[in-house]
């Protein structure tokens, strides 16, 4: 003995945590961020572990693949093996039913929700259309969305003009790389990720909520735990952000209620349009644009526990009402 003290530490409060990610760029940009601030608040050090998941190996559409838990479950099955200790994910790609020992630790603060054109020469949509019309052709618009195709369209019809959505898949540099060799005039991508990967000034125009409602939850990030680690489910929920917690619930329980898949054409955005009402909008359409369903509901909210009750109530409710008005037929094809 050499007559030091001893002090005492408990490993587990001081072990390397294990965050589990997709390899993509904007998955890495997005655990990163996450990383930092589990560390900021655990005073632990985070530890990113690369997955590889079926939707990021497959070559097919995501409407063919089934979309639903096809860049989750890979994660899901690491974090039940005990490989990692929590996952990060992108929310929109999250099923809605809840996994058996998982649970949905934190919720952060939502980025921006909305779609953004990314366009050869900046143009907005409108230009675009216009510039491609006195050429004599429809402007060619990317997307692998079944939503963002059946919202393009049905804006298209609407004012008679010529476009033509082509189905893509591919990260960002290589849908993005589709419009810069001019294959495409342009493409469609969420802005959240844009401004993650430090890309925002290629936007050349935020679609509006009016013209592209979103998919629901996207600009959230979900992060994910074993329900039976209580301590780390615990110090994750300090990054828990209840208002967009709650908004996120409205619109995947109107996703649920219509059973649909996350690569269905069905959009929802719940915003926050007073401190205690919540405002949802549900959009399902089919993805040519011939027919599109639009609705929304009010429901007044308070941020306690009976929050995210009444966010589902809510999300079921306008659900609801689109089914009654033939939604299911606008999908074609229920989720299974």
């Amino acid at each position: 003995m050499n007559g030091q003290p001893i002090t005492e530490q408990t490993p587990a409060a001081t072990a390397t945590l294990r965050l589990g990610t997709r390899r993509s760029a904007l998955a890495m940009a997005q655990s990163g961020m996450v990383a930092r601030e589990v560390t900021r608040v655990t005073g632990r050090p985070v530890e990113l572990v690369e997955i590889t998941t079926y939707g990021d190996t497959s070559r097919e559409a995501l409407a063919q693949i089934g979309g639903t838990g096809v860049f989750v479950s890979a994660l899901r099955d690491a974090l039940l093996e005990g490989r990692i200790d929590f996952a990060v994910h992108s929310l929109k790609d999250l099923p809605t039913a809840e996994p058996e020992g998982l649970a949905l630790a934190a919720v952060p603060e939502r980025e921006d929700a909305r779609d953004a054109l990314v366009a050869a020469e900046g143009l907005t949509l409108d230009e675009l259309v216009e510039k491609l019309a006195g050429a004599g052709r429809p402007a060619r618009i990317g997307t692998g969305s079944p939503r963002r195709m059946a919202q393009l369209n049905a804006w298209a019809t609407a004012r008679g003009a010529a476009l033509e959505t082509v189905a893509i898949r591919g990260n960002v540099d290589t849908r993005i790389g589709f419009v810069t060799s001019g294959e495409l005039d342009a493409v469609v991508l969420a802005t959240a990720g844009l401004n993650r990967l430090g890309r925002s000034a290629e936007i050349s125009q935020h679609l509006d909520p009016e013209l592209m409602v979103p998919a629901p939850g996207q600009g959230a990030l979900a992060i994910e735990c074993t329900s039976a680690d209580t301590d780390l489910t615990a110090a994750l929920a300090a990054l828990d952000h209840a208002p967009t917690r709650v908004a996120v619930v409205a619109e995947r329980a109107l996703l649920a209620t219509l059973e649909a898949g996350c690569s269905a054409p069905v959009a929802a955005l719940a915003t926050w349009v007073r401190p205690n009402e919540l405002r949802l909008e549900g959009v399902v359409g089919d993805p040519d644009g011939a027919a599109l369903l639009k609705m929304s509901a009010n429901g007044p909210i308070v941020l306690d526990e009976t929050a995210e009750q009444h966010a589902t109530a809510l999300g079921r409710a306008l659900a609801a009402r689109l089914l009654d008005a033939g939604a299911a037929t606008l999908m074609g094809e229920r989720a299974r």
